[in-house]
């Protein structure tokens, strides 16, 4: 009798032949760290996310005593009606996405403030810039949306702790906040019993580091005080892991060299390089040297199919998307560029790109992120996974918050995580085809 074959689907044994599954087929992870927008802000009308059609019952925003606004405080901008409904608003209707609108607060305390518990209803209550905290733009404009159609897009990922740039990129590579023993007190902030903020500053009264400020390394800004600059940090980041593993690894910023030899650029952000805050990284160490290199390295490698294991990579302020010094449109289409030299080239058929933000900027969001930890996570934030392996046209709405991108990396190299919360985060495995 002649037995029938039956075609089985690909096994855990037989891998070898039916080739690796899920995020053992990354050879190459590259993750572009974009600046401050929340989820709603851009992708509010994105077909099939949760964006803003699921906000129409969202709290209003109130005052500081909770009383609804009857209409959105004005913004200080004359380009804006200072009689705004309160509601989110499109903000292409007054300055188009080419043009850069004010800047908006987005600091350690003042984000709790605006989060209130979830009820995501003090936006523009705790905002220099009121009003503009609920805008948006029109997806269907904006050249990311493109890839966000044909790979996977997040709806449920927030940024790992609350607060600025500073705190959100040591946050990326290390789900730590950096300390600072005996900062000076002109840097502290002050409490009240409670945890509230009742003086602003970088450095909590418990020695921990959360706005703005700059290493002892080179580079940072030539005119602050040297007793202000923060001491080399020690704990691990997912660095000293890839390296402990013998895997190659850099993080690629735009205009790094320059700011090296002296002359930054000057939309060049001192704060946005995380990894010169690290004694394993500081000033005459090899690692150094090996590691932290200028964007310009990231695309010859990308066009050469010579990408390390993990590439993180960090544009300009030019290019980085953040209101108040540039324009969305600009950012995205130089977003467009580096990922088009990684398709392009011969490393594709094994890269997952992550692009995400780094925090919301200030900018309102309708989903209270989850009460995770005493550092976040913060807002929600648009993240999208671009691969040849990745599901194509879809939303993957798993909570994520910015450890998804350590877990990814520490799964798929079979690295320890770094802390509790990537240990116990999802690792973006539901954005690739089995």
């Amino acid at each position: 009798m002649k037995l029938k074959l039956l075609a089985l689907p690909c096994a855990a044994a037989l891998m070898t032949a039916c080739g690796p599954a899920g995020i053992d087929r990354i050879n190459h992870v590259v993750v572009i760290y974009l600046e401050n927008r929340s989820f709603d802000n851009i992708y509010g009308s994105f077909n099939g996310a949760e964006g803003l059609s699921a906000a129409a019952t969202a709290p209003l925003q109130v005052d500081a005593n909770g009383t609804a606004y009857a209409t959105l405080p004005p913004t200080g901008d004359a380009r804006f009606p200072t009689d705004l409904p309160n509601a989110p608003f499109d903000i292409g209707l007054y300055i188009p996405p080419d043009q850069p609108t004010a800047d908006l607060v987005h600091r350690w305390y003042q984000e709790q403030q605006q989060i209130d518990g979830g009820k995501m209803d003090k936006f523009a209550a705790v905002s220099n810039a009121k009003a503009l905290s609920m805008g948006y733009y029109q997806t269907s404009g904006l050249p990311l949306a493109d890839l966000a159609k044909k790979y996977t897009l997040c709806d449920r990922f927030f940024h790992g702790a609350f607060g600025g740039s500073f705190l959100n990129h040591i946050y990326l590579i290390s789900t730590a906040a950096p300390t600072f023993p005996g900062a000076p007190s002109a840097m502290k902030s002050t409490e009240d019993a409670y945890g509230n903020m009742v003086t602003d500053g970088a450095v909590t009264p418990a020695g921990y580091v959360v706005n703005t400020s700059f290493t002892v390394n080179t580079p940072h800004p030539s005119t602050t005080p040297v007793n202000q600059l923060i001491p080399n940090q020690t704990f691990d980041t997912i660095g000293d892991r890839l390296t402990a593993a013998k895997l190659d690894w850099a993080w690629y910023s735009g205009g790094w060299n320059d700011a090296l030899a002296g002359a930054p650029d000057s939309r060049f952000q001192f704060h946005h390089q995380p990894f010169a805050y690290f004694a394993n990284y500081a000033d005459g160490t090899a690692a150094k040297a090996e590691h932290l290199k200028d964007e310009a390295d990231f695309i010859s490698a990308a066009k050469a199919g010579a990408l390390p294991a993990v590439s993180f990579v960090k544009p300009i302020g030019a290019n980085n998307e953040h209101p108040g010094y540039t324009d969305l449109i600009t950012g995205e289409n130089y977003t467009m560029g580096l990922i088009d030299d990684v398709r392009n080239g011969p490393n594709w058929k094994d890269t997952a790109i992550i692009v995400t933000y780094d925090e919301n900027g200030g900018f309102w969001d309708h989903v209270g992120p989850p009460a995770t930890d005493s550092w976040g996570p913060g807002t929600r934030v648009p993240a999208l996974v671009i691969a040849p392996f990745a599901k194509q046209g879809f939303v993957d709405h798993t909570s994520y918050d910015t450890s998804a991108i350590l877990a990814l990396i520490e799964h798929r190299w079979g690295l320890d995580p770094l802390g509790t919360r990537d240990a116990a985060a999802a690792d973006l495995s539901a954005a690739f085809q089995p």
